[in-house]
């Protein structure tokens, strides 16, 4: 009986330990996982694939016309017996006008057109990605204020049903902090779920299938900056990808027009060939055989340069192009302005929190619990001093994630990046 007893509490041992093995999670550091992202992201992944194709039509434009060989043979005389004629001959096209040097820099310009919007991409993609791990260490924190306000309340629950028993407090009484406990746990419930869906989340970015699992953590006090707005604006105005891009834009816009023009230049069609004609042994036109060597020249006549649409379209986009680089231009000065803002309205709602009110909060709850323990107080007054804690707690959390949030656009609206935490 003795062995069977240690062999069940060994078993339940062994399963205890298996068990919080399994609930045990991967801690995703922020670095970590910004460097997940820009690994793994299947959008990110994507979009690198527009820079090779680009590149790959470098190569394309860089090529020459490809050359014409050509085959035939005559039968001079079906009936006749006039013999037989067999040619051959090679042609290429003669580009002017510079028509291949236009298409390669209109190519060149795509290309790099493309790497800029790839690097403008990267940009939202490492602040959205860096927003959903803000959101993910918010719903951690709030769920921890959850946990210790149900631990509070399940305490004092206890400690009432041992002073019902005792007779110093009424039934209603004791029922109620039990009740409150209980809500407190279905808080508690949605407050998990809450934490799960943001860490879920984060899947997303880093373009795998594993969806649970994971924890996330960081110090939210590290998202304290001080920035001159006309410098932000400067570096904004010299660094952010989409400006860079409409920029370049402009000049793909400009590498159109010139190859719309250099087609117009008409090209020359050249050929070089030889023929050979068998002897004809007819009686009334007899002939020897005869090799013969032929070039020529192709012209063509470009009647359709009469209308130049695709000149004018290219003329237009590159005016549409100027325009929209002035506009993002302006937009940009804007968006930064108003992230500068919102940031400035976070950093004061801290130093609110920050100058006494989570002390003040905390040290009112303390009081009135005491108070209560002793008789002085009522249950409804602890309540109260509990809920106006948590949701004091819970603004100052999601202050400090308003804040980081604000930091992290500002430095997306700004184009700098110096996140770390």
């Amino acid at each position: 009986m003795k062995i069977k007893v240690h062999v069940i509490i060994l078993s339940a041992v062994l399963l205890n330990i298996t068990g919080m093995k399994a609930q045990e999670k991967e801690l995703l550091q922020f670095e970590d996982y910004l460097s997940l992202v820009g690994n793994k992201n299947l959008g990110y992944a994507s979009q690198k694939y527009n820079v090779s194709i680009a590149e790959a039509a470098i190569q394309t434009a860089n090529m020459f016309p490809d050359p014409q060989l050509e085959m035939e043979t005559t039968n001079n005389g079906v009936r006749k017996d006039m013999g037989y004629v067999y040619g051959t001959s090679l042609g290429w096209t003669l580009e002017l006008g510079g028509k291949r040097k236009a298409r390669v820099n209109l190519a060149r310009n795509q290309s790099e057109l493309s790497k800029i919007q790839l690097q403008d991409f990267f940009r939202n993609l490492r602040a959205d990605a860096s927003l959903g791990y803000i959101d993910a260490l918010k719903s951690k924190a709030l769920l921890k204020i959850q946990q210790d306000s149900y631990k509070n309340m399940q305490q004092l629950a206890k400690s009432d049903s041992i002073r019902y028993q005792l007779g110093t407090i009424s039934l209603v009484t004791s029922k109620q902090s039990k009740l409150e406990a209980a809500s407190l746990l279905n808080e508690v419930y949605q407050a998990e779920s809450a934490e799960q869906q943001a860490l879920t989340s984060l899947s997303v970015f880093l373009g795998d299938s594993k969806i649970t699992g994971r924890d996330v953590a960081g110090d939210f006090n590290a998202f304290d900056r001080d920035f001159s707005i006309d410098d932000l604006i400067f570096h904004a105005l010299n660094e952010r990808a989409d400006l860079l891009a409409a920029k370049k834009n402009t000049e793909v816009a400009k590498s159109q027009i010139n190859l719309e023009k250099a087609n117009r230049v008409i090209d020359l069609g050249i050929s070089a060939g030889a023929e050979r004609h068998t002897e004809a042994t007819n009686e009334i036109a007899p002939s020897p055989t005869v090799n013969a060597v032929k070039m020529g020249i192709s012209i063509p006549l470009k009647f359709s340069n009469r209308r130049n649409a695709g000149l004018k379209i290219a003329e237009m986009t590159n005016s549409q192009a100027e325009i929209e680089y002035k506009q993002i231009e302006q937009g940009i000065k804007a968006e930064v302005m108003q992230a500068y803002q919102q940031y400035a309205a976070t950093q004061k709602q801290l130093r609110q929190f920050h100058n006494g009110m989570l002390s003040e909060a905390q040290s009112i709850l303390e009081g009135i619990t005491y108070s209560y323990k002793r008789g002085e107080s009522s249950i409804l007054e602890v309540l109260n001093a509990q809920r106006t804690y948590n949701n004091v707690r819970k603004d100052y959390y999601q202050a400090l994630a308003d804040n980081a949030a604000a930091l992290i656009e500002l430095e997306r609206k700004a184009g700098i990046w110096d996140i770390h935490f």
